[in-house]
């Protein structure tokens, strides 16, 4: 039988699939690099600030020894793992009321899971598990949903690159709009309340409607301000429609960054083309298989 040879569009393919592989290792690399090169030497300053903070501790205290001070900062430790922050006392506000629970729920579907709070209790624990199983999917079809509504009145990004224009003013108002609405305004609002500057608060905005939620900033945990009720709770519905507007940002890029990598590293062959279109110019027309719907 003869060999089968490969299409030009399959090899194509097969090129443009080691291309990203290859530039998505390099990218990780490239940021492991870079903070390792920016945050290894501050880490290991603070380490030593630590060391020579207890060292002093002692000397000032000489009713304690050593073994006593790492006893009481294994206490604190455990207790920050379990949500109880260490500082002020036993009349803080409790992490596990209706609009802190109401918050956490929202963190676990929408997969952001900042680490500061979890369940304890096998019970919670086991509860997390199936609740995030059949949470997470509805959270995605809801956010879907969310998306194509905040996307109605937009043309796809294919006719907007075909069809300049009237499109382009969509866009640029559906960015604008979510920018100032998402990723401006709420970082003053959380400067305001949290205390934090405009950087901390844009770094948490960003941070959290990216899902990747680290857990170094998170709203209304400071045992030394007073939060209206409803203030986690309205983070959450924000949150929500964030994820839903930058997500659709974030599927814009993806398409137009692999159109412009596969229309930089790959150029259409003419030559090809004219062979392919005169070959079935010539063969027979082949009888179509007919699948039913």
């Amino acid at each position: 039988s003869p060999h089968r040879t490969s299409s030009p569009y399959q090899n194509r393919q097969i090129s443009w699939t080691s291309l990203l592989v290859l530039g998505y290792l390099f990218y990780l690399l490239l940021g492991a690099m870079v903070f390792q090169l920016l945050e290894k030497q501050s880490e290991t300053r603070f380490r030593d600030q630590f060391q020579l903070e207890k060292l002093k501790f002692l000397q000032n205290y000489t009713c304690l020894d050593r073994q006593a001070l790492e006893q009481s900062v294994q206490i604190l430790m455990e207790a920050w793992v379990k949500g109880v922050n260490p500082e002020g006392n036993s009349t803080n506000h409790s992490n596990w009321d209706f609009s802190n629970s109401f918050f956490f729920v929202g963190t676990v579907i929408t997969t952001i899971g900042y680490g500061n709070l979890s369940p304890s209790t096998v019970a919670g624990q086991i509860f997390c598990v199936f609740y995030a199983l059949f949470g997470v999917p509805l959270n995605l079809a809801f956010l879907n949903q969310l998306g194509k509504g905040l996307n109605a009145h937009l043309i796809t990004l294919e006719r907007w690159v075909q069809r300049p224009g009237r499109a382009q003013v969509q866009l640029a108002i559906f960015l604008t709009t979510g920018t100032l609405l998402f990723l401006i305004f709420p970082p003053l609002v959380f400067s305001y309340v949290e205390g934090w500057s405009y950087g901390e608060g844009f770094y948490f905005t960003f941070i959290t409607l990216s899902t990747v939620g680290f857990g170094d900033y998170v709203v209304g945990t400071n045992p030394s301000k007073h939060y209206i009720p409803v203030y986690r709770s309205l983070t959450a519905i924000w949150i929500v429609f964030g994820l839903a507007w930058l997500a659709q940002v974030f599927n814009m890029a993806a398409d137009l960054m692999e159109k412009f990598l596969q229309l930089k590293w790959y150029k259409p062959d003419l030559s090809l083309a004219v062979g392919a279109t005169t070959k079935l110019e010539n063969e027979p027309e082949q009888p179509r298989v007919h699948i039913p719907s």
